[in-house]
């Protein structure tokens, strides 16, 4: 059957593009994205744009429906996305800003011993994980990791990779971070379902990665000299000051689980009700919402972060406010991921893919990651990986049930975070943070985010074969 343009919006308009022409239009597309973004070190919105028009034009499609196409899908993401990275970012800055940050990790440290540091480091940046974005969480953490290193005179990469890894598994796994976000969107994923199996996937997945790999990657790298008291120049965080009052750890850490129970609440109560006409469902459909969940921490946050830190209305409402100008960049790389996922979709891209797989008899959930997988390889980027996979893989989600639609979006995840190396702003992080070299950071970093690739792809594969 011939494939068709199918744009919002307008008639569908059969063209004549064969599968090897769309196999081409694929790899030419890509390439040319990955191209734009190393070697001409093109910012990815605008890469991703022109990606779109080139795999428009070799397969074939009119540029009028690619415009629609492309609109279509950046206007659909930025709605439901966008909206979403905006409450995490105004929620992280409440966080990061009220000292909430300091307040927990101080109560975790201040309860463990020198034995359980990195389990410690590994939990506190994983309960900090899920309202920030990993750069984030990195600025934030790293100077926790090298005063908990100084106190306890404890190896940096012993509990530094614990931490890194805390980072990275929520930031690839588990919603309400942009790229799980952006794959839950595009596959029609149950976002509670999904955030109930990652957190699952998560947690043996920073054990091993984390605690685990960090006594290996100590032994691997060696003992390393604790960089100075402040931070790289480029990305220091802004120096805390001095207040007499802080957040309690309770109302802090009630303000970051809140958004998460409330989303597995619905999902409990879809799974549990199963009436959607039924008052308790659509109450619980309705505040375990991603945009309502988020929206309620966020105001809440305002309060048990704001106020409880001594900020007046002027100062929480600037807090706020400011978080929004760092995270443009992120919005319009993943609306124009949007836009090259549906023109993916748009010209026969997603069906061709269905006939591959079928043929090939590839499980689904494997050729996500692997898809994923070299894109992150070739771009450095997990969110540009998640987004271009998961619109390769959408069409093969719509026969899927709900349970293996959340671990298609998982799959697309874990290998979204596979090797990390030069091409990865990450990498450059924490090299410089940790004042290790580039072949040190190649057999720490590197190898731990290839571990969660794995570790993770192992565990999704068998628990798709029991639920």
């Amino acid at each position: 059957m011939t494939p068709t343009l199918l744009a919002a919006g307008a008639p569908a308009l059969p063209h004549t593009a064969s599968n090897g022409q769309l196999l081409l239009a694929v790899l030419l597309s890509i390439g040319a994205i990955v191209l734009l973004i190393t070697r001409f070190k093109l910012h990815p919105f605008l890469a991703l744009t022109l990606g779109s028009g080139l795999l428009a034009a070799v397969a074939g499609a009119p540029f009028d429906k690619l415009l629609a196409s492309f609109s279509t899908g950046f206007g659909a993401t930025v709605a439901s996305v966008g909206l979403l990275i905006g409450l995490g970012a105004m929620l992280g800055k409440l966080l990061a800003d009220s000292g909430g940050a300091n307040t927990i990790a101080d109560t975790v440290l201040a309860r463990t011993g020198p034995k359980l540091l990195p389990w410690a480091m590994a939990l506190i940046a994983a309960v900090l994980g899920l309202p920030l974005f990993f750069e984030v969480g990195v600025v934030l953490l790293v100077p926790i990791v090298l005063l908990v290193a100084r106190r306890g005179n404890a190896p940096l990469i012993g509990i530094g990779i614990p931490a890194l890894a805390g980072l990275s598994v929520l930031h690839g796994l588990v919603p309400p971070h942009p790229g799980p976000l952006v794959a839950v969107d595009a596959l029609h994923a149950d976002l509670g379902v999904t955030l109930a199996l990652g957190l699952l996937i998560a947690v043996p997945t920073l054990i091993v990665a984390g605690p685990l790999f960090g006594r290996v990657a100590q032994r691997w790298v060696g003992p390393l000299e604790l960089p100075a008291e402040t931070a790289p120049a480029e990305t220091a965080p802004v120096e805390m000051e001095k207040r007499e009052r802080t957040p309690k750890f309770g109302a802090v850490l009630a303000t970051i689980l809140l958004p998460v129970v409330l989303m597995l609440g619905k999902a409990l109560a879809d799974v549990v009700v199963d009436d959607p006409k039924a008052t308790v469902q659509r109450t619980f459909d309705f505040i375990g919402s991603p945009l309502i969940a988020l929206l309620a921490a966020t105001l809440l946050g305002m309060l048990t972060l704001g106020r409880a830190a001594g900020f007046d209305k002027g100062r929480i409402s600037e807090t706020v406010g400011s978080a929004l100008g760092p995270i443009a960049g992120i919005v319009f790389i993943v609306g124009a991921g949007g836009g090259f996922k549906q023109t993916l979709i748009d010209v026969g891209v997603g069906q061709a893919v269905s006939e591959w797989s079928g043929k090939w008899h590839v499980s689904a959930l494997l050729l996500g990651w692997l898809i994923a997988v070299l894109i992150r390889l070739a771009t450095g980027s997990a969110t540009v990986a998640t987004i271009t996979a998961a619109g390769i893989v959408a069409p093969l989600a719509a026969e899927m049930s709900t349970s293996h639609a959340a671990l298609l979006v998982l799959a697309i995840g874990a290998g979204s975070l596979f090797l990390s190396h030069v091409n990865d702003a990450g990498f450059w992080l924490v090299k410089e943070y940790f004042g290790m070299s580039v072949g040190q950071t190649l057999k720490s970093w590197s190898v731990m985010e290839t571990v969660i690739s794995v570790v993770a792809i192992a565990l999704i594969l068998p628990l798709s074969l029991i639920i």
